[in-house]
């Protein structure tokens, strides 16, 4: 019996999702949202915890960052969740167990469909936690659904400052090539930079973003992570902080150097930028009435490096 072409493309792309799972085990039941996008039918993927303790009546909604996904949100989901929150983890579209379509990447159109998630779900109002990338596209999320937003956490979050100032611009081929050109080692290296010291336990999160290399996706996967650091490039969301009317707080662990696109910044400028501490305390004074909390010693993964510090902060 001969299978249609659009039979086996559907047959093959289960096996994919599947060999994904037994790869990466999320530590939460894993539900899909099915959009439209630019013609193209797309999956996201997310996770949705009650809560465990006496429910407060809110909903956390966390935005991972760019070389993460909703996994490593593990113990804040705990956390939030023991705290009485129902907490809402999205993989956002081109991440984790979400599509991974070849489309114009946006911040815009990356809150437009999680705020579609959340009516999907009956969610009028959230806590929005968001780390790194998330934080960009947090504050794009909350600068056109303002309604939709209760308080904005945000933490080491990138965008911070305009990186065209400082990092010279690649076409998108380029990037490209150089996604294709990871290994498990660069994964680990860029990785390593997060922390002040490195410890056996964080392992965990270089096995969960290398796991790309072994999928048989890896060249969509690297394209889609070509287009969505163009999106960070050419989107800079640091003009605009002076706009957030909503109750904010920045956590900004005081280790973190973090500039996207810092080899190819010029030796010389490297340390006039990704000083997240002064960093920190500009964009404090950005948004009107946000509040500041500076963890010492602490890198760009405050979640994971220092959980009792980041969740007192919070």
């Amino acid at each position: 019996m001969k299978i249609s072409p659009f039979l086996l493309s559907i047959f093959l792309s289960l096996l994919v999702v599947s060999g994904y799972a037994q790869e990466i085990q999320y530590p939460y039941p894993v539900h899909i949202f099915r959009v439209n996008q630019e013609q193209k039918t797309v999956d996201m993927a997310y996770m949705d915890i009650p809560a465990q303790g006496k429910a407060n009546g809110k909903t956390a909604l966390l935005f991972h960052g760019k070389n993460f996904n909703g996994i490593y949100w593990r113990e804040v989901i705990s956390f939030l969740s023991q705290e009485g929150y129902r907490v809402i983890v999205p993989d956002q579209v081109g991440w984790g167990k979400s599509s991974y379509p070849d489309l114009h990447y946006s911040f815009h159109a990356l809150a437009s469909t999680n705020k579609r998630l959340l009516d999907s779900l009956n969610i009028t109002k959230v806590t929005l936690i968001a780390h790194s990338m998330g934080g960009m596209l947090a504050t794009r999320f909350t600068l056109m659904f303002p309604e939709k937003v209760h308080q904005l956490i945000l933490e080491n979050p990138i965008g911070l400052e305009d990186y065209r100032i400082m990092v010279p611009y690649a076409p998108l081929n380029e990037l490209y090539t150089n996604e294709l050109s990871a290994t498990y080692e660069s994964y680990k290296k860029y990785q390593q930079s997060y922390y002040p010291q490195w410890k056996p336990e964080y392992e965990e999160w270089v096995k969960v973003q290398a796991s790309a290399l072994k999928d048989p996706r890896f060249k969509e996967i690297a394209w889609v992570n070509a287009l969505t650091y163009q999106m960070i490039y050419e989107q800079p969301v640091c003009y605009e902080f002076n706009r957030i009317r909503v109750p904010t707080l920045l956590i900004i662990g005081q280790e973190d150097r973090t500039i996207v696109g810092k080899n190819r910044v010029p030796k010389e400028l490297v340390s006039q930028y990704g000083q997240y501490p002064a960093l920190g305390k500009r964009t404090q004074q950005q948004i009107k009435g946000s509040k500041l909390v500076e963890l010492p010693g602490v890198g760009h993964i405050p979640h994971i490096q220092d959980l009792p510090a980041y969740t007192k902060g919070r």
